[in-house]
């Protein structure tokens, strides 16, 4: 059995027979100069080995917090974390991590288009069209993807060249995954978009064989995934693609 735990907005939890597997966590509260989120970390299994990953430095997918994790809610854990992000020496000394060793190893920087092996996950780097990297990872026999901010950019103020520039940006990577099998999937659908908010998922679905689908980056805008749903090009994958309606929503799969 698969749990995955949607919290908000890019951010999931991820729960494997041994394994949890959490993305771009951030305080509900980081944002509240454009919006409050509601989501909340769900308890973690003491018994299983914790693993967060951040895409990237934006504050609507890393916390400097979760460097205090390790004290205060989970003994066993380790970071992935992409490069662009910056740790500063003063904050590891506030959490009384400065000069310890052992927490360092568990801190591991991720550059685009890399693999890596940690433990006994194997993870995969993708290059975002904005910040940081997109992972696609082996853990316990599933592939799991995770878009972060690699997505088909669609801002019609910037211009036709510019979006045509990211949009082979992103089908250049997207192709990376080509012949893989993918069994969660989590990818972008940002409504700011526009009338382009479906070309991302398009190319996605066209092209890489994956099980189901879990959108990111609504900005809580959930009527979005049944708009897109409708859409003529959707028909085939409609099923793939979870729908979410509120933060903190639990989903068991079954293997």
């Amino acid at each position: 059995m698969i749990k995955v735990t949607y919290i908000q907005h890019s951010s999931y939890l991820v729960e494997l027979d041994h394994t949890l597997l959490l993305f771009d966590y951030f305080p509900p509260d980081a944002l509240s100069d454009r919006m409050v989120f509601g989501g909340k970390i769900p308890a973690f299994p003491q018994d299983k080995k914790l693993y967060v990953f951040a895409s990237h430095r934006h504050r609507d997918h890393w916390t400097p917090e979760v460097l205090a994790w390790q004290k205060t809610r989970h003994p066993d854990i380790s970071y992935i974390l992409s490069d662009d992000i910056h740790i500063p020496r003063d904050l590891l000394t506030r959490l009384g991590h400065r000069g310890d060793r052992e927490f360092k190893k568990r801190i591991h920087r991720v550059s685009p288009v890399s693999v890596y092996r940690i433990d006994d996950l194997v993870i995969q780097t993708l290059r975002s069209t904005d910040e940081g990297v997109a992972f696609y990872i082996e853990a316990e026999g599933l592939h799991i993807y995770h878009a972060g901010d690699l997505h088909w950019w669609n801002w019609g103020e910037r211009g036709e060249l510019y979006c045509e520039t990211i949009g082979r940006a992103y089908k250049h990577e997207v192709n990376r995954l080509a012949g893989k099998h993918i069994d969660l999937a989590f990818v972008v659908l940002d409504p700011r978009m526009k009338e382009g908010f479906s070309y991302g998922m398009d190319y996605f679905l066209e092209h890489i064989d994956c099980d189901l689908v879990f959108p990111c980056h609504l900005w809580r805008d959930y009527d979005l995934i049944d708009r897109y749903k409708r859409l003529p090009q959707a028909a085939n994958f409609k099923d793939k693609i979870v729908d979410l309606t509120q933060e903190n929503m639990i989903f068991e799969i079954e293997e």
